[in-house]
């Protein structure tokens, strides 16, 4: 448990060092008028230190006004890093307070007489949590609350008014803020300025200049998925460098994910998965300094892409061991004359032998016939060198340049349409654009662009492609994953047959492996 976790858990439930609910009620005989109050604390965002400070100056700030007036502070509800105005946030320790100010205790069975907060906003910030909280806390007459304007009287007469208008003055405040921060940000990116709140992985604090590590471990990354190797391969090997995130996490798939897919590791900047374009409806370049060339960006998240169905997530999730897993099949002949085909299996090889790896064919128990079985690492060599070979003269007859994308006069037609348009909607003197003419016309022209960018971006990613299968093959083969090496294989490969024999000291025989290929579509 992190030094963080340690804190909110302190200062979340019965404060230490409480009497026994048998105790406080004895004290409640001896003193009605003693108050038993449960105190609430939240923060919005618990600041890059990520310590919980925020919400412990909280508490400890109403502990002390809970001394002063006598009141003995019997629980404690904390939410850190949780906002109180989004509707998809979930307050777990709210939720939990509005269930003990109805049931009228604490889950450990403490009287509920009254709520303090340090502000009613850390309390509730949207009209329905107001309306909520004060149905709970009156449930039962004669609570109290306190908060920075001392004692307040939630059962007066208006109060329930009141409250609302606060609330919609503190709404519409956060809504201000919001959009100022919004447009603050757009009016940056628009100059090319860095907008990150942290220090973006790749770059130093100054978010501008590169960190060599780290650029290096982000441009191989960039290569190697563009090349077939899969993000958890890359993340695994990150946690191996010992790479962390610039919060100081360890990194995750979905971590790994988003510096990948990250317009600004070519120089660009995007809202709201939006491109920041300038006005000839150029994509921005900002004022750091990019790691990979706007192609390779293209490419690699139009590859992330088409693995996850558009989403980014990985198809299944299997990782093999070994290089010819599920590739390889049976060729043994059955007794009715058919041939076996099953998917042949790698399994670790015994130790007196020479080589560490085997495929062999299923049991009979598992549908296969146990009847073929291959030496592993001479196997792997011999298929490697067949698809090696494949993919060196399929790249040399493919070795020419990607002809220019055709559609970009269209695109700048649609640009200009649509910037005519809005010129002519915001031209007083022009009564043939009206409301309804611009809204109607607008989104046909807002789509045409869309597509048009879309079928840009896949064609930046095949240029990048293009480009890539033009490199030495047989040079970069030994640098590839695991996961690389078998996606070039299944590009170029249906199956590898694998006909009985060389099992015991046979010689290997790469003859009885007969390659099944691919054939142009």
């Amino acid at each position: 448990m992190g030094k963080r976790d340690e804190v909110i858990n302190r200062l979340r439930g019965v404060p230490e060092g409480l009497p026994s609910v048998e105790e406080v009620r004895a004290m409640l005989a001896a003193d009605p008028t003693l108050k038993c109050v449960v105190c609430y604390a939240r923060i919005s965002f618990d600041g890059r230190v990520k310590d919980a400070h925020g919400i412990e100056d909280q508490h400890r700030d109403m502990t002390d006004a809970a001394s002063k007036l006598g009141w003995l502070v019997v629980y404690r509800y904390t939410d850190n890093d949780k906002s109180a105005s989004k509707e998809s946030v979930v307050r777990d320790d709210f939720e939990q307070l509005l269930n003990d100010l109805t049931a009228g205790t604490t889950p450990e069975g403490y009287p509920v007489h009254g709520v303090m907060a340090v502000n009613d906003d850390r309390l509730y910030r949207r009209p329905s949590d107001w309306e909520r909280y004060l149905k709970a806390f009156t449930s039962q007459e004669g609570r109290v609350y306190h908060d920075s304007n001392g004692v307040q009287d939630l059962y007066a007469e208006g109060f329930e008014i009141k409250g609302l208008v606060g609330v919609a003055m503190s709404l519409s405040e956060t809504r201000k803020k919001q959009r100022r921060t919004r447009n603050s940000h757009r009016s940056r990116a628009l100059r090319g300025q860095s907008v990150a709140a942290w220090r973006p992985f790749g770059w130093d604090d100054d978010k501008v200049t590169l960190r060599p590590d780290e650029a290096k471990a982000i441009r191989q990354a960039v290569e190697d998925v563009i090349g077939g190797a899969s993000i958890s391969e890359i993340t695994r090997r990150w946690k191996e460098a010992g790479f962390i995130t610039s919060r100081g996490n360890p990194f995750q798939y979905q971590t790994v994910k988003q510096v990948l897919v990250n317009p600004r590791l070519c120089g660009y900047r995007q809202i709201k998965g939006e491109l920041v374009r300038d006005g000839d409806d150029q994509p921005i370049v900002g004022e750091w300094d990019a790691i990979i060339t706007p192609k390779q960006w293209y490419a690699i998240t139009a590859k992330i892409r088409e693995r996850g169905h558009g989403a980014g997530v990985p198809r299944g999730g299997l990782v093999h061991k070994y290089l010819l897993t599920g590739i390889l099949r049976c060729g043994n002949v059955l007794e009715d004359g058919t041939t076996c085909n099953n998917k042949m299996i790698g399994i670790k090889a015994n130790d007196w032998l020479k080589y560490q790896h085997a495929y062999m064919c299923k049991k009979t128990v598992d549908g296969g016939c146990n009847k073929t079985y291959k030496r592993g690492d001479k196997t792997d060599d011999a298929i490697e060198k067949l698809v090696v070979a494949k993919l060196e003269k399929e790249a040399a007859s493919k070795a020419k340049d990607v002809p220019d994308w055709d559609k970009a006069e269209a695109l700048e037609r649609a640009i200009k349409s649509r910037n005519e348009l809005e010129r002519r909607w915001h031209d007083d003197a022009d009564t043939d654009i009206d409301d309804e003419a611009f809204f109607r016309n607008l989104p046909v022209l807002e789509r045409r662009i869309k597509e048009l960018r879309i079928d840009q971006a896949k064609h930046e990613a095949l240029k990048a492609e293009a480009e890539a299968a033009q490199e030495d093959i047989a040079k970069s083969w030994d640098s590839k994953t695991l996961a690389q090496k078998r996606e070039a294989i299944k590009k170029v490969l249906n199956a590898v047959v694998a006909l009985p024999g060389g099992k015991g000291n046979k010689t290997f025989d790469p003859e009885l492996l007969r390659p099944v290929w691919r054939t142009s579509e």
